[in-house]
């Protein structure tokens, strides 16, 4: 088996014993790279079906291309696909800086959705390699009733034994990419010729190398504009994957108050 073989094996691993043993089940859909390359991991799961709803936290300020992309791809692969609407940003912790302000949003849209749907599991295309505080994740992390993620309390995952089960109020996320790394995400959507938000390639001399709303994200410098030429340009940058994330520039701990509040 290459590396891509037994990446994608432990992940349709992941996503079945997720849907036998966590319900009701949710899955994230950003369609975003990662996300995109989860689903098409649950599709080869069962069949070519997704039997759970993917859901687009929504603010409103997601790219037109991302919105023309989910809509096109949910038709083509009859999805069930949720719009949940994200609070304002008053709702959000006026102590975070504005651009981190604004995209705990999300946050309180997942922990409305996860409240009105009653979810125990949600699905989640996040990577160890992709940030720090993600490093330091479990493949399925338990969250406290409020959404919070209690870093130093994680269960051990020791010969792929997995946390599975969810105390009353509380929900468990599942995370079937965090082994990969952002090249191996590029090789196999290419192997597997997934489709993409063409926004990821090079036009002008501009990307986006990680997709976001539109007032929090900005483009990188690139002319990268094939997959062959963004895994070129991966395996020597130093240039970090969200660069591009105005949020990850505002203060030194933003991301992190973030994370242990409920983001993804």
């Amino acid at each position: 088996m290459t590396l891509l073989d037994e990446l994608e094996a432990r992940s349709i691993a992941i996503l079945r014993e997720a849907y036998f043993r966590v319900s009701p089940l949710a899955m994230l859909w950003s369609m975003g790279k990662d996300s995109t390359a989860l689903l098409w991991l649950v599709r080869k799961a069962f069949l070519g079906s997704v039997p759970f709803p993917v859901v687009l936290l929504d603010t409103e300020m997601e790219l037109p291309e991302v919105y023309a992309f989910r809509d096109e791809l949910a038709r083509a692969w009859n999805l069930d696909v949720r719009n949940e609407l994200c609070p304002p940003e008053t709702s959000s912790d006026q102590t975070l800086p504005p651009a981190t302000r604004a995209a705990a949003r999300k946050t309180a849209g997942l922990r409305a959705l996860i409240a009105r749907e009653k979810l125990r599991g949600v699905i989640v295309g996040i990577r160890r390699d992709e940030q720090s505080t993600r490093a330091k994740e479990r493949v399925f992390s338990p969250r406290l009733p409020d959404g919070a993620w209690d870093v130093k309390h994680q269960p051990a995952e020791l010969w792929d034994v997995y946390h599975t089960d969810v105390a009353d109020g509380q929900h468990v996320r599942i995370h079937p990419l965090l082994d990969w790394t952002e090249v191996d995400v590029w090789r196999y959507t290419q192997r597997e010729e997934i489709p993409i938000v063409p926004l990821y390639l090079a036009r002008d001399g501009k990307r986006y190398r990680s997709l976001g709303e539109k007032n929090i994200t900005v483009p990188i410098d690139s002319n990268a504009a094939t997959i062959d030429e963004i895994i070129a340009e991966l395996e020597t940058t130093r240039q970090p994957e969200r660069a591009g994330r105005v949020m990850d520039h505002e203060s030194e701990d933003a991301f992190e108050r973030l994370r242990t509040g409920g983001y993804m």
